[in-house]
Order: structure tokens, then C-alpha cells, then sequence
């Protein structure tokens, strides 16, 4: 490899990366601008005056899952490995968008594997939960993305995601149900033919629930 090619090329990267989050900017200040209008708001007034370049800064955050590189991610962070019993992630935060309103969801991921010859480095995991969370999402679809994503990459034995949320579109409009959780799972592989796997992996999530390592 030309070591100064690929340095060039790499300085390319950066800069169109740069006027690609400049013009998101531009575009989510400028609409949240037209939105302060719309709502009967002076987005001249004291308060105000920052807040379209804040939202945009935020969005730019909140959904940088759509720009996060899954082999970037990963970053070589798999190793050999003869261990053959559940790999399990419990109580990963996340947060995300719900994309039928845009209001925030939250709450958290349990990820499991069984490893066939190989297995990621452990902050990965939480890792691939945040990139799929950091889109305008469902929490079905999500849920279902983290156990692909993981299968693809690792080509386990198994996979096993659960995940807990609790949706603001529930709690401040509509229904305005506080209390209400929602829970998905997604099972592939040996977790999905293998009850015994299966009552396996729960068992530890309600041991986790109950303070018990």
C-alpha cells in the first residue's frame, strides 16, 4: 500500500465527512427555524435565538447510527476461542427515536451468543445495540437488526436479544400510559430450535433481575 496515497485519500475522507455533517446542519437549523414559525414562536427572541443550530447538533448525535460503519465498529475484535457456553450482555442502555412521531424511546438490550470457535470483544456488543438505536427506529425492527448484525458478524452457534423499552409516545400522548413497557425478542439459531437453550438464556436474565450473578 502507498502509504502517502492512503494518507491523502484518508485527509479526502475527513473533509467530505465534514461538509456532509455541515450541510445536515444547515438543513435540520433551517427547518427547525421554519417549525419555530409554524408554532406560533419568535426564533429571534432571547431564548431562542441558538436553539435551531442546538437541535441540529442533537440530531446529528442521535442518529449517527445511519453513519457508523459496522466493520469500522468491529474494528478486528473478534479472536478464536473453544468456548462453547452463552456469552451474555445484560442491561445494555439505549436510546432512540421512534420514527412514527420522532419522540424518544428508552431502555435496555440483553444480547447472548454461543460461540462457535469464536468470540467479540465485549464492548462491541454494546456498541452495534447504540448503532441501530441511533436511528429513527421501531423497537421490533431494532431488536431484530442487533441479532442479524451479531449472527452476520460472528456467525455464532446462536443469538438471543431481548429488549425492554419504554416509549414516550405512549407516556406523554395518546394513551398516556406511563407504566407501560413494551418487550421484543429475536432468537436465531441454536436459541431458536433448542428450548432448553432458550429457557437457559431467560433464566439468567431473571436471576440479573433479581440481583443473583
Amino acid at each position: 500500500m502507498d502509504t502517502k496515497i492512503d494518507t491523502i485519500r484518508f485527509v479526502d475522507l475527513l473533509e467530505e465527512a465534514d461538509l456532509e455533517k455541515s450541510q445536515f446542519n444547515g438543513q435540520v437549523a433551517y427547518l427547525t427555524r421554519d417549525l419555530l414559525l409554524a408554532v406560533g414562536e419568535n426564533p429571534e427572541r432571547e431564548g431562542l435565538q441558538r436553539t435551531p443550530e442546538r437541535v441540529a447538533r442533537m440530531y446529528e448525535e442521535l442518529l449517527a447510527g445511519y453513519r457508523t460503519d459496522p466493520v469500522a465498529l468491529v474494528n478486528g475484535a473478534i479472536f478464536e476461542s473453544d468456548y462453547k457456553n452463552i456469552v451474555l450482555v445484560r442491561d445494555i442502555e439505549f436510546y432512540s427515536l421512534c420514527e412514527h412521531h420522532m419522540l424518544p424511546f428508552t431502555g435496555k438490550a440483553h444480547v447472548a451468543y454461543i460461540p462457535d470457535g469464536k468470540i467479540i470483544g465485549l464492548s462491541k456488543i454494546p456498541r452495534l445495540v447504540e448503532m441501530y438505536a441511533r436511528r429513527l427506529q421501531v423497537q421490533e425492527r431494532m431488536t431484530q437488526q442487533i441479532a442479524e448484525a451479531l449472527e452476520e458478524i460472528l456467525r455464532p452457534r446462536g443469538v438471543a436479544v431481548m429488549v425492554e423499552g419504554a416509549h414516550m409516545c405512549a407516556m406523554m400522548r395518546g394513551v398516556k400510559q406511563a407504566e407501560a413497557n413494551m418487550v421484543t425478542s429475536a432468537m436465531l439459531g441454536a436459541f431458536e430450535s433448542d428450548p432448553k437453550l432458550r429457557e437457559e438464556y431467560l433464566s439468567h436474565l431473571q436471576r440479573g433481575k433479581n440481583g443473583i450473578l
